[in-house]
């Protein structure tokens, strides 16, 4: 009998398990603190820098390569307390220990007792990536979170429909969550197709005649209006990163295969056992048979993710879902029959602590060498370091060019930190080409002069006479580019790149 088939009559609700409160929240605290205490050190993880200057510098609707909400996260932290790694970094940390609490009570929605609940928050708090990244301030960081609250109103609706007593209101939270989940990221788009093809796959087609849904979907729209329209208005950016995204895929994560294998076992020792093992009971077990679609989706995401070369860590947010069903199976067998075997979970268990608080504890020192090799600069603060050179580059121009002088950095890396660095050194206005900045103001035609910081001039040769090395180095070098021939309203387009 398809799950979605009229009810006869309506069923008393099941009375769901008490919430694990302490143990959750004590592992949600433990991670939070973690990573709230890893990122007061350190320096701008690259993502993150960019964040804080597209919200601080260049606050805007939209942004070519991602919405507007983590820029403005970033810039409202820098406002509290400005020049601090920890309070830049608070959201971020407390984003990480929220989206464990989510995976628990996605768990017990799925009919989860306190120790599994407690078993699924474990499983969510050692995921590989999500500890990797968890006090970065990037769009990212921020997914978990919020794909799991997104998907939490969806499953409760679910079991109350399975019930017959579903309250339809929970639709309207889901499209309030899915305009908030489009102000970070738009590949929950991808996700909601997933969900749509899913349901009419398998079921239950109910919540697609559900009026609340599509009200729902058009309050989604509603909240996603500003940087739907900014790309409209732009000529649709995002979808020219897909691109740009799969060029750098081998580098990143080895090409597809990669991408592949990475896209699991990212949820950790534990979490990608539990994954595996969720996935195939919501595939195969009656008793899921009301959330079968979230497994379906799952996959549907994953081939589409590995055949468009995605990123390694799309399917972070997605996580939550098997391992709750996977908890709940467990609990089920416990239940049936007690394991004489139990106690070889608790080396999976160790394993899983170690290598999520190893992560945790080497993320600054990964991000150290990570922008070291992109810039040949060993410094415990590049982003202030590569400022400080360009600003000497700068100082060193007698000071009626320094009016007719702009700073352009080579791609948006280098420009976010220098724009971030020259609140501390003088710099004139930073520019750039390169993604998202070639979107902002490009410079005005007073300008005949520039410093550009880059690994080499030669884009630049066309558009100017003289063009000689003001700050050398092994990698990112500083130019100096006078003698403009064209204007800028010619040479910023030819330069403009994703």
């Amino acid at each position: 009998m398809l799950i979605d088939e009229p009810h006869t009559r309506r069923r008393a609700p099941r009375t769901l398990h008490p919430q694990a409160t302490w143990p959750v929240l004590g592992i949600a605290g433990v991670l939070a603190l973690a990573h709230a205490i890893a990122g007061a050190f350190g320096d701008y993880w690259i993502d993150e820098v960019y964040m804080l200057a597209a919200g601080k510098f260049n606050p805007d609707w939209g942004y070519a390569d991602q919405p507007p909400l983590t820029p403005m996260i970033a810039a409202a932290m820098d406002f509290i307390a400005p020049d601090s790694m920890f309070v830049l970094r608070l959201p971020a940390a407390l984003a990480s220990g929220g989206a464990v609490v989510l995976i628990a009570l996605l768990a017990r929605e799925l009919g989860a007792d306190r120790r599994a609940q407690t078993i699924a928050a474990f499983a969510g708090a050692t995921g590989l990536w999500s500890n990797l990244i968890g006090h970065w301030v990037a769009p990212y960081t921020f997914e978990p979170l919020l794909w799991a609250a997104l998907l939490l109103p969806l499953v409760r609706w679910l079991r109350q429909h399975a019930q017959g007593v579903a309250d339809d209101r929970l639709l309207l939270v889901f499209g309030v969550l899915l305009g908030i989940n489009l102000q970070l990221k738009f590949q929950v788009v991808i996700l909601c197709a997933a969900l749509l093809v899913s349901a009419l796959a398998v079921g239950p087609r109910a919540v697609l005649t559900r009026p609340l849904l599509w009200a729902g979907a058009g309050i989604a729209l509603l909240i996603g209006s500003p940087a739907l329209i900014w790309q409209a208005l732009h000529g649709w950016p995002q979808l020219a990163m897909s691109s740009i995204v799969a060029q750098e895929s081998p580098m990143l994560s080895g090409g597809r295969g990669g991408t592949a294998v990475q896209l699991v076992l990212y949820a950790g020792v534990l979490g990608t056992a539990l994954v595996l093992a969720g996935l195939w009971l919501l595939l195969s077990r009656s008793w899921l048979r009301p959330y079968r679609m979230f497994a379906v989706a799952m996959i549907l995401l994953w081939v589409f993710f590995v055949v468009t070369a995605g990123r390694p860590y799309y399917l972070i947010g997605m996580y939550g879902l098997p391992i709750a069903a996977a908890t709940v199976g467990l609990q089920r067998r416990r239940e049936a029959k007690p394991p004489r075997w139990g106690w070889a979970a608790w080396p999976v268990y160790a394993l899983s602590l170690v290598t999520a608080g190893m992560l945790i504890y080497s993320g600054n020192s990964i991000n150290r060498e990570f922008s070291a090799a992109l810039t040949r600069i060993d410094s415990d603060r590049i982003s202030d370091a590569i400022a400080q050179d360009v600003s000497r580059a700068y100082l060193s121009l007698p000071a009626e060019q320094r009016t007719r002088t702009a700073v352009v950095g080579e791609n948006y890396v280098s420009a976010a930190m220098l724009e971030v660095g020259g609140e501390h050194h003088p710099l004139p206005e930073v520019f750039s080409p390169h993604r998202g900045y070639g979107y902002f103001d490009a410079p005005s035609d007073e300008i005949d002069t520039i410093v550009y910081y880059g690994r080499d001039a030669e884009e630049l040769r066309p558009y100017f006479t003289d063009i000689r090395l003001a700050t050398p180095g092994e990698n990112l070098k500083g130019w100096v580019a006078t003698g403009k021939t064209q204007p800028w309203s010619t040479i910023w387009p030819a330069l403009k790149s994703l």
